[in-house]
Protein backbone atom coordinates (compact mmCIF):
# COMPACT_ATOMS: atom_id res chain seq x y z
CA UNK A 1 0.00 0.00 0.00
CA UNK A 2 1.40 3.41 -0.57
CA UNK A 3 2.04 5.37 2.02
CA UNK A 4 -0.25 8.74 2.36
CA UNK A 5 1.51 11.99 1.66
CA UNK A 6 0.13 14.82 3.73
CA UNK A 7 2.09 17.93 1.86
CA UNK A 8 1.40 16.37 -1.54
CA UNK A 9 -1.93 15.63 -0.96
CA UNK A 10 -2.42 19.28 0.57
CA UNK A 11 -0.92 21.05 -2.45
CA UNK A 12 -3.28 18.80 -5.00
CA UNK A 13 -6.45 20.18 -3.30
CA UNK A 14 -4.68 23.65 -3.23
CA UNK A 15 -4.51 22.96 -7.01
CA UNK A 16 -8.56 21.67 -7.04
CA UNK A 17 -9.60 24.82 -4.63
CA UNK A 18 -8.90 27.00 -7.71
CA UNK A 19 -11.62 25.05 -10.12
CA UNK A 20 -13.86 25.13 -7.53
CA UNK A 21 -14.11 28.47 -6.73
CA UNK A 22 -14.74 29.49 -10.79
CA UNK A 23 -17.66 27.16 -10.76
CA UNK A 24 -21.09 28.85 -11.10
CA UNK A 25 -23.91 28.43 -8.75
CA UNK A 26 -25.57 26.19 -11.42
CA UNK A 27 -22.84 24.14 -11.90
CA UNK A 28 -22.24 24.05 -8.07
CA UNK A 29 -25.60 22.64 -7.48
CA UNK A 30 -25.89 20.64 -10.17
CA UNK A 31 -23.27 18.74 -8.59
CA UNK A 32 -24.64 18.42 -5.46
CA UNK A 33 -27.33 17.02 -6.80
CA UNK A 34 -25.71 14.39 -8.45
CA UNK A 35 -23.62 14.09 -5.33
CA UNK A 36 -27.35 13.59 -3.29
CA UNK A 37 -28.30 10.81 -5.49
CA UNK A 38 -25.43 9.01 -5.91
CA UNK A 39 -25.05 8.21 -2.05
CA UNK A 40 -28.60 7.05 -2.46
CA UNK A 41 -27.72 4.56 -5.41
CA UNK A 42 -24.98 3.54 -3.27
CA UNK A 43 -26.41 3.03 -0.37
CA UNK A 44 -25.88 -0.87 0.04
CA UNK A 45 -22.28 -0.38 -0.81
CA UNK A 46 -22.26 2.54 1.64
CA UNK A 47 -23.91 0.38 4.41
CA UNK A 48 -22.04 -2.82 4.16
CA UNK A 49 -18.26 -0.52 4.92
CA UNK A 50 -20.28 1.03 7.35
CA UNK A 51 -20.77 -2.79 8.85
CA UNK A 52 -17.29 -2.85 9.26
CA UNK A 53 -16.72 0.08 11.12
CA UNK A 54 -19.79 -1.11 13.36
CA UNK A 55 -17.52 -4.35 13.83
CA UNK A 56 -14.70 -2.97 14.43
CA UNK A 57 -16.12 -0.68 17.27
CA UNK A 58 -18.04 -3.52 19.17
CA UNK A 59 -14.83 -4.83 19.11
CA UNK A 60 -12.92 -1.71 20.99
CA UNK A 61 -15.81 -1.85 23.06
CA UNK A 62 -17.59 1.37 21.79
CA UNK A 63 -20.61 2.35 23.88
CA UNK A 64 -23.77 2.07 22.38
CA UNK A 65 -24.10 6.07 22.21
CA UNK A 66 -21.46 6.19 20.27
CA UNK A 67 -22.44 3.15 18.06
CA UNK A 68 -25.50 4.58 17.70
CA UNK A 69 -23.90 7.66 16.11
CA UNK A 70 -21.85 5.67 13.51
CA UNK A 71 -24.37 3.71 12.50
CA UNK A 72 -26.20 4.00 8.34
CA UNK A 73 -29.30 2.83 7.63
CA UNK A 74 -31.10 3.40 4.24
CA UNK A 75 -33.11 6.30 5.98
CA UNK A 76 -30.10 7.85 7.43
CA UNK A 77 -28.19 8.12 3.98
CA UNK A 78 -31.67 9.39 2.53
CA UNK A 79 -31.42 11.90 5.23
CA UNK A 80 -27.60 12.54 4.16
CA UNK A 81 -28.99 12.62 0.62
CA UNK A 82 -31.72 15.46 1.93
CA UNK A 83 -29.16 17.32 3.64
CA UNK A 84 -27.48 18.15 0.63
CA UNK A 85 -30.53 18.88 -1.17
CA UNK A 86 -31.55 21.32 1.39
CA UNK A 87 -27.81 23.47 1.20
CA UNK A 88 -28.83 23.86 -2.89
CA UNK A 89 -31.80 26.13 -1.85
CA UNK A 90 -29.69 28.13 0.43
CA UNK A 91 -28.49 31.35 -1.46
CA UNK A 92 -24.70 31.14 -2.98
CA UNK A 93 -22.88 33.91 -1.36
CA UNK A 94 -19.83 33.67 -3.51
CA UNK A 95 -19.87 37.06 -5.69
CA UNK A 96 -22.12 38.84 -3.74
CA UNK A 97 -21.02 43.16 -3.76
CA UNK A 98 -22.27 44.52 -0.39
CA UNK A 99 -22.17 48.48 0.47
CA UNK A 100 -20.93 49.69 -2.93
CA UNK A 101 -20.34 53.09 -2.44
CA UNK A 102 -19.52 56.13 -4.83
CA UNK A 103 -16.63 58.10 -3.22
CA UNK A 104 -16.26 61.85 -3.96
CA UNK A 105 -14.02 61.47 -6.69
CA UNK A 106 -16.15 58.94 -8.89
CA UNK A 107 -14.84 55.49 -7.63
CA UNK A 108 -17.11 52.81 -6.96
CA UNK A 109 -15.97 50.68 -3.81
CA UNK A 110 -17.64 47.40 -2.54
CA UNK A 111 -16.89 44.09 -1.05
CA UNK A 112 -17.06 40.81 -2.73
CA UNK A 113 -17.75 37.48 -1.31
CA UNK A 114 -15.07 35.05 -2.41
CA UNK A 115 -14.13 31.35 -0.86
CA UNK A 116 -11.71 30.90 1.38
CA UNK A 117 -9.61 28.38 -0.29
CA UNK A 118 -8.84 25.22 1.47
CA UNK A 119 -10.51 24.33 4.61
CA UNK A 120 -9.45 20.82 6.64
CA UNK A 121 -12.27 19.36 9.00
CA UNK A 122 -11.00 17.18 11.80
CA UNK A 123 -13.60 15.43 13.28
CA UNK A 124 -15.04 12.57 15.25
CA UNK A 125 -18.15 9.72 15.14
CA UNK A 126 -20.69 11.00 12.66
CA UNK A 127 -20.10 9.63 9.40
CA UNK A 128 -22.56 12.86 7.96
CA UNK A 129 -20.12 15.10 8.70
CA UNK A 130 -18.13 14.32 5.86
CA UNK A 131 -21.06 14.39 3.26
CA UNK A 132 -22.58 17.26 4.58
CA UNK A 133 -19.32 19.26 5.76
CA UNK A 134 -18.23 18.52 1.50
CA UNK A 135 -21.05 20.08 0.29
CA UNK A 136 -21.01 22.70 2.41
CA UNK A 137 -17.68 23.39 0.99
CA UNK A 138 -18.25 23.18 -2.38
CA UNK A 139 -21.77 25.52 -2.34
CA UNK A 140 -19.51 28.18 -0.90
CA UNK A 141 -16.35 27.65 -3.32
CA UNK A 142 -13.83 26.00 -1.87
CA UNK A 143 -11.89 22.58 -1.45
CA UNK A 144 -12.07 20.27 1.46
CA UNK A 145 -9.40 17.85 3.91
CA UNK A 146 -11.55 15.74 5.22
CA UNK A 147 -9.72 13.36 8.67
CA UNK A 148 -13.03 11.62 10.64
CA UNK A 149 -12.04 9.14 13.32
CA UNK A 150 -10.63 5.87 12.99
CA UNK A 151 -13.99 4.29 14.08
CA UNK A 152 -15.54 5.52 10.83
CA UNK A 153 -13.39 5.25 8.59
CA UNK A 154 -14.62 3.06 6.27
CA UNK A 155 -17.89 4.74 5.90
CA UNK A 156 -16.39 7.70 5.26
CA UNK A 157 -13.88 6.28 2.00
CA UNK A 158 -17.56 4.85 1.10
CA UNK A 159 -19.21 8.90 0.80
CA UNK A 160 -16.32 9.99 -0.55
CA UNK A 161 -16.17 7.40 -3.66
CA UNK A 162 -19.59 8.73 -4.07
CA UNK A 163 -18.35 12.16 -4.15
CA UNK A 164 -15.52 11.39 -6.64
CA UNK A 165 -17.31 9.22 -8.92
CA UNK A 166 -19.46 12.21 -9.73
CA UNK A 167 -16.67 15.16 -9.76
CA UNK A 168 -14.73 12.40 -12.37
CA UNK A 169 -18.13 11.91 -14.48
CA UNK A 170 -18.24 15.88 -14.68
CA UNK A 171 -14.75 16.01 -15.75
CA UNK A 172 -13.55 18.18 -12.35
CA UNK A 173 -10.39 17.38 -10.45
CA UNK A 174 -11.40 14.65 -7.33
CA UNK A 175 -9.19 17.03 -5.34
CA UNK A 176 -12.07 19.13 -4.51
CA UNK A 177 -13.16 16.87 -2.06
CA UNK A 178 -10.52 14.74 0.26
CA UNK A 179 -11.23 12.46 2.17
CA UNK A 180 -7.69 11.72 4.54
CA UNK A 181 -7.02 7.29 4.87
CA UNK A 182 -4.75 7.88 7.72
CA UNK A 183 -5.94 7.52 10.97
CA UNK A 184 -3.06 8.34 12.41
CA UNK A 185 -2.61 10.61 14.96
CA UNK A 186 0.98 11.88 13.03
CA UNK A 187 -1.01 12.34 10.00
CA UNK A 188 -2.79 15.26 12.23
CA UNK A 189 0.54 16.48 12.84
CA UNK A 190 1.35 17.19 9.15
CA UNK A 191 -1.67 18.22 8.95
CA UNK A 192 -1.76 21.00 10.84
CA UNK A 193 1.42 21.81 9.37
CA UNK A 194 0.65 22.57 5.78
CA UNK A 195 -0.38 26.43 6.40
CA UNK A 196 1.21 26.71 2.56
CA UNK A 197 -1.84 24.97 1.15
CA UNK A 198 -4.48 25.54 4.10
CA UNK A 199 -6.36 28.53 4.83
CA UNK A 200 -8.86 27.34 8.14
CA UNK A 201 -9.13 24.29 10.50
CA UNK A 202 -12.39 23.36 11.96
CA UNK A 203 -12.33 21.01 14.42
CA UNK A 204 -15.45 18.95 15.34
CA UNK A 205 -15.62 16.89 18.80
CA UNK A 206 -14.84 16.77 22.36
CA UNK A 207 -12.76 19.59 24.38
CA UNK A 208 -9.28 17.22 23.86
CA UNK A 209 -9.65 17.48 20.30
CA UNK A 210 -9.98 20.69 19.99
CA UNK A 211 -7.28 21.98 22.53
CA UNK A 212 -4.82 19.34 20.79
CA UNK A 213 -5.93 21.13 17.35
CA UNK A 214 -5.41 24.84 18.36
CA UNK A 215 -2.40 23.67 20.51
CA UNK A 216 -0.54 22.25 17.13
CA UNK A 217 -1.91 24.20 14.59
CA UNK A 218 -0.10 26.67 12.02
CA UNK A 219 -2.95 26.93 10.66
CA UNK A 220 -6.14 29.27 11.65
CA UNK A 221 -8.20 27.13 13.77
CA UNK A 222 -11.89 27.83 14.43
CA UNK A 223 -12.98 27.01 18.07
CA UNK A 224 -15.46 26.10 20.33
CA UNK A 225 -13.95 23.65 23.40
CA UNK A 226 -17.07 23.71 24.93
CA UNK A 227 -20.89 25.11 25.50
CA UNK A 228 -21.48 26.18 29.00
CA UNK A 229 -24.89 27.66 28.45
CA UNK A 230 -26.56 29.61 30.84
CA UNK A 231 -30.60 30.34 31.66
CA UNK A 232 -31.25 33.38 33.96
CA UNK A 233 -34.19 33.79 35.48
CA UNK A 234 -35.14 37.55 35.81
CA UNK A 235 -37.71 38.79 38.66
CA UNK A 236 -39.89 39.68 36.30
CA UNK A 237 -39.84 36.66 34.31
CA UNK A 238 -43.23 34.96 33.35
CA UNK A 239 -43.20 31.89 35.63
CA UNK A 240 -44.72 29.25 32.54
CA UNK A 241 -42.30 30.67 30.02
CA UNK A 242 -39.29 30.29 32.20
CA UNK A 243 -39.98 26.83 33.35
CA UNK A 244 -41.25 25.55 29.40
CA UNK A 245 -37.33 27.45 28.42
CA UNK A 246 -35.94 25.46 31.33
CA UNK A 247 -37.31 21.76 30.52
CA UNK A 248 -36.76 22.47 26.91
CA UNK A 249 -33.06 23.52 27.00
CA UNK A 250 -32.17 21.25 29.64
CA UNK A 251 -33.74 18.01 28.66
CA UNK A 252 -34.66 18.18 25.72
CA UNK A 253 -31.54 16.58 24.02
CA UNK A 254 -28.47 17.25 26.78
CA UNK A 255 -26.13 16.20 24.64
CA UNK A 256 -26.02 18.85 22.78
CA UNK A 257 -23.42 21.88 22.77
CA UNK A 258 -26.66 24.37 23.05
CA UNK A 259 -28.38 22.94 26.25
CA UNK A 260 -28.62 24.69 29.26
CA UNK A 261 -25.82 23.50 31.91
CA UNK A 262 -26.29 26.61 34.57
CA UNK A 263 -29.80 28.15 35.94
CA UNK A 264 -28.98 31.56 37.61
CA UNK A 265 -32.63 33.06 39.58
CA UNK A 266 -32.92 36.22 40.83
CA UNK A 267 -33.44 35.32 44.26
CA UNK A 268 -36.75 38.49 44.47
CA UNK A 269 -38.59 35.48 42.45
CA UNK A 270 -36.85 32.35 43.72
CA UNK A 271 -39.38 31.24 46.53
CA UNK A 272 -42.18 31.15 43.82
CA UNK A 273 -39.87 29.77 40.93
CA UNK A 274 -37.56 27.48 42.23
CA UNK A 275 -40.44 24.70 43.14
CA UNK A 276 -41.76 24.86 39.47
CA UNK A 277 -38.30 24.42 38.19
CA UNK A 278 -37.74 21.42 40.71
CA UNK A 279 -40.66 19.46 39.84
CA UNK A 280 -40.73 20.03 36.32
CA UNK A 281 -37.07 19.01 36.27
CA UNK A 282 -37.73 16.18 38.36
CA UNK A 283 -40.86 15.02 36.45
CA UNK A 284 -39.58 15.12 32.88
CA UNK A 285 -35.78 13.52 33.13
CA UNK A 286 -34.81 13.35 36.74
CA UNK A 287 -32.41 15.44 36.39
CA UNK A 288 -29.44 15.76 39.05
CA UNK A 289 -29.45 19.09 40.47
CA UNK A 290 -26.21 20.51 41.55
CA UNK A 291 -27.37 23.47 44.00
CA UNK A 292 -26.23 26.79 45.80
CA UNK A 293 -26.39 26.60 49.44
CA UNK A 294 -29.51 29.05 49.41
CA UNK A 295 -31.16 26.81 46.42
CA UNK A 296 -29.94 23.62 47.96
CA UNK A 297 -33.32 22.70 50.05
CA UNK A 298 -35.23 23.45 46.81
CA UNK A 299 -34.26 20.05 45.42
CA UNK A 300 -34.65 16.72 46.44
CA UNK A 301 -31.32 14.92 46.11
CA UNK A 302 -29.04 17.56 45.69
CA UNK A 303 -25.76 17.79 45.76
CA UNK A 304 -23.69 21.71 47.05
CA UNK A 305 -22.34 22.84 44.06
CA UNK A 306 -18.68 23.91 43.56
CA UNK A 307 -17.21 26.56 41.44
CA UNK A 308 -16.46 23.46 39.26
CA UNK A 309 -19.92 22.75 38.72
CA UNK A 310 -20.55 26.48 37.22
CA UNK A 311 -17.66 25.77 34.98
CA UNK A 312 -18.81 22.42 33.61
CA UNK A 313 -20.85 21.52 30.39
CA UNK A 314 -22.27 18.38 31.41
CA UNK A 315 -23.72 17.52 28.10
CA UNK A 316 -25.97 14.66 30.27
CA UNK A 317 -29.69 14.86 32.57
CA UNK A 318 -27.37 17.51 34.86
CA UNK A 319 -27.66 20.95 35.70
CA UNK A 320 -25.88 23.86 37.96
CA UNK A 321 -28.38 26.49 40.05
CA UNK A 322 -27.50 29.71 41.91
CA UNK A 323 -29.91 32.08 43.17
CA UNK A 324 -28.02 35.25 42.59
CA UNK A 325 -28.91 38.73 44.43
CA UNK A 326 -29.19 41.09 41.78
CA UNK A 327 -29.67 41.61 37.92
CA UNK A 328 -25.36 42.16 37.92
CA UNK A 329 -24.88 39.73 39.37
CA UNK A 330 -25.97 37.13 37.05
CA UNK A 331 -23.74 39.44 34.62
CA UNK A 332 -20.94 38.97 36.43
CA UNK A 333 -21.39 34.98 36.83
CA UNK A 334 -22.13 34.36 33.09
CA UNK A 335 -19.04 36.85 32.13
CA UNK A 336 -17.10 34.62 34.70
CA UNK A 337 -18.22 31.31 33.95
CA UNK A 338 -19.30 31.67 30.07
CA UNK A 339 -17.49 29.71 27.23
CA UNK A 340 -18.73 32.23 24.64
CA UNK A 341 -21.53 30.05 23.52
CA UNK A 342 -25.43 30.83 24.12
CA UNK A 343 -26.89 32.80 27.00
CA UNK A 344 -30.64 33.35 27.61
CA UNK A 345 -32.49 35.86 30.09
CA UNK A 346 -36.43 35.00 30.32
CA UNK A 347 -37.11 38.76 31.82
CA UNK A 348 -40.63 40.87 30.65
CA UNK A 349 -38.66 44.17 31.38
CA UNK A 350 -37.69 45.28 28.17
CA UNK A 351 -34.84 47.35 29.56
CA UNK A 352 -33.51 44.89 31.81
CA UNK A 353 -33.27 42.51 28.21
CA UNK A 354 -31.40 45.20 26.26
CA UNK A 355 -28.91 45.91 29.07
CA UNK A 356 -28.62 41.68 29.23
CA UNK A 357 -27.78 42.01 25.41
CA UNK A 358 -25.53 44.50 25.65
CA UNK A 359 -24.05 43.15 28.54
CA UNK A 360 -23.18 39.78 27.52
CA UNK A 361 -20.98 39.20 24.32
CA UNK A 362 -21.65 35.12 24.18
CA UNK A 363 -21.92 34.43 20.30
CA UNK A 364 -25.22 33.70 20.92
CA UNK A 365 -28.02 36.22 23.29
CA UNK A 366 -31.52 35.07 23.77
CA UNK A 367 -34.31 36.67 25.11
CA UNK A 368 -37.49 34.55 26.49
CA UNK A 369 -36.06 31.80 23.96
CA UNK A 370 -35.14 28.07 24.19
CA UNK A 371 -31.06 27.85 24.13
CA UNK A 372 -31.87 24.91 22.00
CA UNK A 373 -32.58 27.35 18.63
CA UNK A 374 -28.71 28.20 18.88
CA UNK A 375 -28.20 26.39 15.62
CA UNK A 376 -27.61 27.19 12.20
CA UNK A 377 -30.89 25.68 10.86
CA UNK A 378 -33.16 27.24 13.74
CA UNK A 379 -31.28 30.81 12.87
CA UNK A 380 -32.13 30.70 9.12
CA UNK A 381 -28.02 29.69 8.46
CA UNK A 382 -29.43 26.60 6.88
CA UNK A 383 -26.66 24.15 7.31
CA UNK A 384 -24.00 24.99 9.74
CA UNK A 385 -20.35 23.17 9.51
CA UNK A 386 -19.33 23.71 13.28
CA UNK A 387 -20.11 27.20 16.05
CA UNK A 388 -17.62 29.22 16.59
CA UNK A 389 -16.78 30.66 20.00
CA UNK A 390 -13.74 32.77 18.82
CA UNK A 391 -14.58 36.31 17.56
CA UNK A 392 -12.15 35.81 14.03
CA UNK A 393 -12.96 34.86 11.76
CA UNK A 394 -16.14 34.07 12.62
CA UNK A 395 -18.60 33.79 15.38
CA UNK A 396 -21.54 31.39 16.73
CA UNK A 397 -23.32 29.06 14.00
CA UNK A 398 -21.79 28.94 10.79
CA UNK A 399 -23.36 28.81 7.52
CA UNK A 400 -22.23 29.44 4.38
CA UNK A 401 -21.37 33.12 4.87
CA UNK A 402 -18.94 32.09 7.15
CA UNK A 403 -16.92 30.00 4.84
CA UNK A 404 -16.06 32.85 2.81
CA UNK A 405 -14.26 36.39 3.02
CA UNK A 406 -14.46 39.44 1.17
CA UNK A 407 -12.18 41.44 -1.20
CA UNK A 408 -12.62 45.35 -2.03
CA UNK A 409 -14.07 45.85 -5.57
CA UNK A 410 -13.21 49.27 -6.93
CA UNK A 411 -14.71 50.34 -10.11
CA UNK A 412 -13.26 53.63 -11.93
CA UNK A 413 -13.15 55.04 -14.80
CA UNK A 414 -9.55 56.73 -15.38
CA UNK A 415 -8.96 58.42 -11.93
CA UNK A 416 -5.60 58.72 -10.82
CA UNK A 417 -4.18 59.68 -7.60
CA UNK A 418 -3.10 63.11 -6.62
Amino acid sequence: MTQFNMAENAKLVRKASRVVAQLTTSEKNQLLSKMAQAIEDNSDTIIQENAKDIRAGKTKGLSDAMLDRLLLTEQRITDIADAIREIITLADPVGNIANLALRPNGMQVGKMRIPLGVIAMIYESRPNVTAEAAALCIKSGNAVILRGGSEAIYSNVALANCLHQVLESQGIDKNIVSVIPDTSREIINELLKQSDSIDLVIPRGGEGLIRYVTENSQIPVIQHFKGVCHLYIDKYADLTKAVNILVNGKTQRPSACNSIETLLVHQDIAVEFLPLAAKALADSAQVKVHACEKSLPYFTGATLASADDYHAEYLAQEIAVKIVDSFNESIEHINEYSSDHTEVIVSQDTSRTQQFVRAINSSVVMINASSRFSDGGQLGLGSEIGISTSKLHAYGPMGLSSLTTEKFVVIGDGQVRD
